[in-house]
């Protein structure tokens, strides 16, 4: 069944549309979320509450166009809150000042890993711009389309593709092996003099 029918079939009340349609975007969502806020109980209160938010959505007669662009479009921006709550800042520092600069210590989701590349891929992901991070994210954890990912962030589709080049372009800077780039900046003559 296509995201319409089960939308249609939800708003009738129908609790198999309802489960078949939290099956197919449950775990992509909590997947989402927990690279977003690196604490799988928060996500899984937040996946809840965005299926909540759409139950209300259609018992005020409002059925998304694009269900699964309003699905994370309403979790991105639940976390775009929390972030700049209070109660973020209790569980970032329960009992110190928050540093001047953001934490870039790996967390405990990427040391669970167990994986360097992917450590290392995480890192310099967090060091972006939010909406580069986010749009990345998006595009290749979370498999959307390019148009979707425009709808769940608000930005017309050119403004995607730009960010989304944009932030591969420092990421595939930051993951440069050092030898191979000072060597470019030294004229290029990295296959002369190569270490064996």
């Amino acid at each position: 069944m296509s995201d319409e029918e089960l939308l249609k079939g939800m708003a009738a009340g129908d609790q198999a549309s309802f489960e078949a349609l939290i099956h197919r975007y449950h775990a992509p969502l909590s997947g989402f979320l927990q690279r977003q806020l690196h604490d799988s109980g928060k996500a899984e209160d937040f996946v809840q509450e965005t299926f909540l938010r759409l139950i209300k959505q259609l018992r005020d007669k409002r059925t998304p166009d694009n269900v699964q662009a309003w699905l994370y479009r309403v979790s991105l921006n639940m976390c775009r809150d929390y972030w700049k709550s209070a109660q973020f800042r209790t569980d970032q520092f329960p009992l110190a000042e928050p540093p001047d600069q953001r934490d870039v210590s790996p967390s405990v989701v990427e040391l669970a890993e167990r994986q360097e590349t992917r450590k290392e891929i995480q890192q310099s992901l967090e060091s972006l711009p939010e909406v580069q991070r986010e749009i990345i994210t998006l595009r290749f954890y979370q498999d959307l389309k390019l148009q979707d990912i425009a709808d769940i962030v608000s930005l017309p589709l050119g403004s995607v593709k730009t960010h989304l080049y944009n932030g591969l372009r420092k990421l595939k800077s930051r993951l440069r092996p050092e030898k191979g780039d000072s060597d470019i900046r030294k004229g290029g003559k990295q296959h002369e003099h190569s270490p064996r």
